[in-house]
This record gives C-alpha cells, sequence and structure tokens, in this order.
C-alpha cells in the first residue's frame, strides 16, 4: 500500500485564522482510494522551511501532496521552495503562460506568473481556478483555495487509486474508554491487521466513545466489527 504525506502551506494556517480543511478533505480521499496517510504537517510561508520539509518528506513517502501558495502574492512561494528542494530550474511553461494570459486578459502579465514552474514538472489544469498546480517527481502541488484544490484533485484522483481501498467501520456508544478498554485492547490482539481508534465525547448526557475500525481486508474488517460488536454488547449486559 502505498504511503503519503500531506504538507499545507500558508502562515495563516498555523495561526489559526484559517482552519486546515485541505488536510482533513485529502486524507480522506487518499484513504477512500487506498492510500495510507501517515503525515498532515502545516508548514509556513518560508522557502527554506517549505523545501526543507518536502526533501524529506519525498524521501519517507510514495507520495507528497502539497497545498496552498500558488497565487501571485509575495507570501505565494511554493512552486519557489518546490524549485529549490530539487534544484530545478523555475522557468515560464510557455503554453501554460499563453493559456493563462488569454484566460485573463484584464491582467494577462500578473496571471502569467503562475506558469513559472519548476523545470521538468507537469502542469494539472486548474477547473475552477487560474494557478496551475504540477507534479515534480512523486510531489503533487495544487491550490490553498479548497473548491480550487477539490476540483484538481478530481481530474487526476485514480493516479492515486490503490488495489484495494481502506475501508471502514464506526459505531457509537454511550459508555467511557476506561470501561472499554479491555476489550480494545483484545480487539487488537485478536485482529492484528486492522486499525483500532476510539474517540471519547462528552456532553449532557453523559460519556460517549465512537469506535473506529479500519482495514484494506474486507474479510479481516467484518470479522473484527462482528467480534467487537458482541463483546461491546456483553460489557453492557
Amino acid at each position: 500500500m502505498a504511503c503519503a504525506a500531506i504538507l499545507t502551506i500558508g502562515n495563516e494556517l498555523l495561526s489559526g485564522d484559517v482552519e486546515n480543511t485541505n488536510g482533513s478533505w485529502l486524507a480522506r480521499r487518499l484513504e477512500a482510494v487506498g492510500v495510507d496517510v501517515r503525515l498532515i504537517a502545516v508548514v509556513p510561508d518560508e522557502i527554506d522551511e517549505i523545501a526543507t520539509m518536502l526533501r524529506e518528506q519525498a524521501d519517507r513517502a510514495d507520495l507528497v501532496l502539497v497545498t496552498g501558495g500558488l497565487g501571485g502574492t509575495p507570501d505565494d512561494l511554493t512552486r519557489e521552495a518546490v524549485a529549490a528542494a530539487f534544484g530545478a530550474e523555475q522557468s515560464e511553461y510557455e503554453q501554460v503562460a499563453a493559456d493563462l494570459r488569454a484566460r485573463f486578459p484584464s491582467d494577462p502579465e500578473y496571471a502569467a506568473r503562475w506558469a513559472q514552474l519548476p523545470a521538468g514538472s507537469r502542469p494539472l489544469a486548474n477547473p475552477l481556478g487560474g494557478a496551475p498546480g504540477f507534479v515534480l517527481g512523486n510531489v503533487y502541488v495544487f491550490p490553498g483555495l479548497p473548491s480550487e484544490m477539490e476540483a484538481m484533485f478530481a481530474l487526476i484522483e485514480d493516479e492515486f487509486r490503490g488495489e484495494q481501498p481502506i475501508g471502514s467501520w464506526r459505531r457509537s456508544y454511550r459508555t467511557t474508554e476506561s470501561r472499554i478498554v479491555g476489550v480494545l485492547e483484545q480487539a487488537g490482539e485478536h485482529h492484528p491487521t486492522v486499525r483500532i481508534g476510539s474517540y471519547p465525547s462528552f456532553g449532557a448526557g453523559g460519556g460517549e466513545v465512537e469506535i473506529v475500525l479500519k482495514s484494506t481486508d474486507p474479510a479481516a474488517l467484518d470479522a473484527a466489527s462482528s467480534w467487537l460488536e458482541r463483546e461491546l454488547a456483553a460489557t453492557d449486559s
């Protein structure tokens, strides 16, 4: 199974001014096509910081997905950072620039800035916006605006599709983790190929725990969920 790292770029994410919805959205979509997400990180708008993280994750992960920093303002530095990370020259892609100038005739030269891509990269069309994404090696770069990022991802989603999607099962129980921890430990021992998570919450009605199981093996997932349901039902009796 391929593994992925997701890097979201922007000082606005680090400060909390903007919610990092892109990281969560990409993680869900990658998992649905069978990619195991191992890291979601937020990186500031600094070329050296972005480049360092990119080099590190490109070596560790099969896929690196990057969102943000593709506009034309001074804090949009992702193109430069990717070029710096991999020692690539950055130059204008003529056809991309021509298309952008034609699409944005009111300010063609501003739009053409978006065509300054690292040499050797493959441009990705932006169906809902201006700045194109691109692919360099195992690094996929998307815009930060969620609607544009999601539309671009949809165009190339099949490139990430593995042999088996990661299936999931989830149920919520009116209980606390302390009451069911023994069952969860046994579940891990009996079903080692299934990832088991428990997520507690507390409200006016008392404690509640959501149990989430995940696996690329449908039979293993079914067996684990059936076992867990029986055992958790027994704890309530």
